[in-house]
Order: C-alpha cells, then structure tokens, then sequence
C-alpha cells in the first residue's frame, strides 16, 4: 500500500503561474501556500486588500523567496470578474493552474451579490463560471492547464432547479448543496467542452471534507442562538473533522498530481469523506446529468453575458 499524498508529493512548479479566487484565508490560503513552496508564482485574490496582502506576507514568512502577489477579485461581482481577467490579459502571459475556491456557505438568510443573484450561487458558481470562461485564452496559452472547481459533500443532496435557479423559495443547505453540485457538474461539462473543442484543458473538481476553516463564521453558525445544529457540529468537529491544511490535500493533488485525472472529484479518502489523505470521490448519479449540464452551461452563459471562445488559441510549444 502506497503512503498517503502530501505537499512533498507536489511536483516542481517553477514556471507554472497559479490563481486561487478566495486565497485570502483558510483553504484558499493552504492551497497558495503549498504551490508558492513548490517554486509556483502565485496570483492570490480576494475581495479585500488588506487580508489579500496579509495573506502575502503570510506566504512570505514561510517561504521567504516566493514568487507572489495580490490582486483584487471579487467573485460575487461579474464586473469584478471582467476586470481581473481584463488586467490579468493584458500581460499576455499563460495561467497554468486556475483554482475555484471562494466560497460562502448555507447564509441563514437570502442575500443577493450586486448582479441581484442569490449569494450562494452567485459566489460559489456563477462567478466560478464567468471567470473561467474570461481565462480560457490565458489557461490555453500554457502547456498542461488545470482548472480545479471546489466542490463539497454536500452536493450528493443538491438538485438543480432551472425553474428556481434563484432561490426564491430559500432554504439554506439547500441553495448551498445546489450552488456544489452546479461546481462540480461545472467541472465535468468544462472537460467535455475541452475535449470537444481541442482546448487541451484538464478540468478537476475537489472537495476539502470538513475542514477546519472560517467559512462557518458567515454561514450556518450565524442565526444568532446555540441551535441544535451549532451543538452537533460542536461534539463532532474534533472527531469528523480536519485542518484547513488537510483539507486543502484534495485540491493540491488535484492541480498537481502527474496521476489526477481529468473529470474525476477528489477528496479526503477517510470515513464518509469527511477526513484523510487524498483519493477519487464519490460523484453522486444527478452530477453525471450531461443533459442538465448543458442546459446549466447555457443558463449559465445568458446570466453572466460570458460564452466560449470561438477560436482556440495556440498552445505554448
């Protein structure tokens, strides 16, 4: 039996750029750092500057010679998107690894991002979608590109509701579950569409178990009163769960691993995925909808005013 993945494992990455949306903390942050140690340049984002560059310097202190900078990206915000990519285009140069993995989880109440979106599957995946889309010049200007879709566990319960795409009749787990399974149905139809279309993409989905992180501070641990839920989670977290570290195992195997494959969903290979070194997933029957996924791709072009790009572009020798 062969020993358990881990950051020694992830291959020389001088050379290669990576970009990670919500990089600013927690598994975002795990997944910079780790790249940056193994020689990556590493473009962190978020929607706020002053935790973006204090993520900066965090990598900096642990890995003093890192190739890394901070750029403004909020993924809630279409017009954000189109910038990034805009600026981020401008230099011309190849993005290597892209890592979908801002995020915001089961909010107690509808919200909405300023495209009037509902938050949820505005964050988690229509600005995922849209700024994929904007990047696949850069992403097929490089030699081996990986786009890695967070997902979660939770999207075995999502369904897709065309009908109700946004939430207007609002439950939290269920919007969340929802914006998970459109991730990683997202991350299926993306290497259908690379294959396709000649775009020499590798598209993987990963999903971190239940990782120790901040996402619960602005999700379900809000509602402002010891609920039964906050009581479980609080007996269970030390037994079920694991760091943010581990938790960003998945998605570094997942950009990085000469094994990963294309269209494949990684995860911690522990009891109900919830911890453990990396491993294939379980993908639950209602991700594999190939028609839904075409009928969510198309939805997801129109609501984002996004859409392929017509000519593929030469890939670097």
């Amino acid at each position: 039996m062969s020993a358990p993945w881990t950051i020694a494992d992830i291959p020389d990455q001088r050379g290669r750029t990576a970009v990670i949306t919500g990089a600013t903390g927690g598994l975002g942050l795990e997944t910079a750092i780790a790249l940056a140690g193994a020689g990556a340049r590493v473009i962190v984002t978020g929607r706020n500057a002053v935790r973006g560059w204090g993520a900066v310097e965090r990598i900096r202190q642990v890995h003093r010679e890192a190739n890394v900078a901070f750029e403004l990206l909020d993924v809630a915000s279409l017009g954000s998107v189109a910038a990034f990519a805009a600026s981020l285009g401008k230099s011309g140069r190849a993005v290597d690894i892209l890592v979908n993995n801002a995020g915001v989880m089961a909010l107690p109440h509808r919200g909405f991002t300023s495209d009037a979106f509902e938050k949820q599957i505005g964050t988690n995946y229509l600005g995922h979608f849209a700024l994929t889309l904007r990047l696949l010049p850069l992403l097929m200007r490089a030699r081996r590109p990986r786009v890695v879709s967070l997902s979660s566990i939770a999207h075995r319960q999502g369904a897709i509701d065309l009908a109700d795409f946004q939430g207007r009749n609002y439950k939290p787990w269920k919007a969340y579950s929802q914006s998970k399974l459109a991730m990683l149905m997202f991350a299926l139809e993306l290497q259908r569409q690379s294959d396709a279309n000649g775009w020499g993409l590798m598209s993987v989905a990963a999903h971190p178990g239940w990782a120790r992180t901040d996402l619960f501070r602005n999700g379900p641990n809000t509602a402002g009163h010891w609920s039964w839920q906050r009581c479980v989670t609080a007996l269970a977290q030390p037994f079920f769960s694991h760091s943010a570290a581990a938790g960003a195992l998945p998605i570094l195997f997942a950009a990085t691993a000469p094994e990963a494959l294309p269209a494949t969903l990684y995860g911690p290979a522990g009891f109900s995925e919830l911890k453990g070194p990396p491993a294939p997933a379980a993908i639950a029957p209602q991700a594999r909808d190939e028609a839904m996924a075409a009928a969510l791709w198309e939805l997801s072009e129109s609501l984002c005013a996004v859409s392929m790009p017509r000519e593929r572009v030469a890939q670097a020798a």
